[in-house]
């Protein structure tokens, strides 16, 4: 996994690897964001509203932590051990959504993530336990839950989704 020296260098892998990410959806009709083919896991539609979700999790978490709520990870009601159900409800939350809301909706939470960052401080973000919803066995500072939920998965999806363009277009 990559590593990351300063929040600077965080941020533009952030905004680098979205802007390609999100550039795949730019010839996506949408009537076909529900499209499911055998060779990809995931519809268009699902595949944003994955990202979404994850998100909106992670910010979640961090306001709740600030507002002095207990922040339930991954989410109230479910368990590390049950993330299919997890992404089954991110897909229903987010079905009714034309391609362009999800970009539109994508694109202010990858914002709200670049905020994040940058209003943290170093050791917040570089060091592990500092924050209850970061705390767990791995020991992972908060850069590597923003990593493993923005960075990693648009690489990933891209590829998903690219291949899902392939098939279908």
């Amino acid at each position: 996994m990559q590593s990351y020296d300063n929040k600077d260098e965080l941020i533009m892998a952030i905004r680098t690897s979205y802007q390609k990410y999100i550039n795949e959806f730019n010839d996506i009709p949408n009537d076909l964001k529900d499209k499911r083919i055998d060779e990809v896991d995931r519809t268009p539609s699902e595949n944003l509203s994955y990202q979404i979700g994850w998100l909106t999790a992670l910010l979640g978490w961090e306001q709740d932590e600030k507002a002095g709520k207990h922040v339930d990870v991954p989410a109230k009601g479910y368990k590390w051990n049950n993330l299919g159900g997890l992404y089954t409800s991110f897909y229903e939350t987010y079905s009714n959504y034309s391609l362009s809301e999800l970009i539109e909706l994508l694109n202010s939470r990858v914002t709200e993530l670049c905020n994040l960052v940058e209003s943290l401080p170093d050791d917040v973000l570089f060091e592990p336990n500092k924050r209850q919803w970061a705390t767990t066995s791995a020991q992972w500072p908060v850069w590597k839950w923003v990593h493993i939920n923005s960075v990693a998965p648009f690489k990933t999806f891209r590829t998903k989704i690219r291949k899902w363009k392939k098939n279908v277009l």
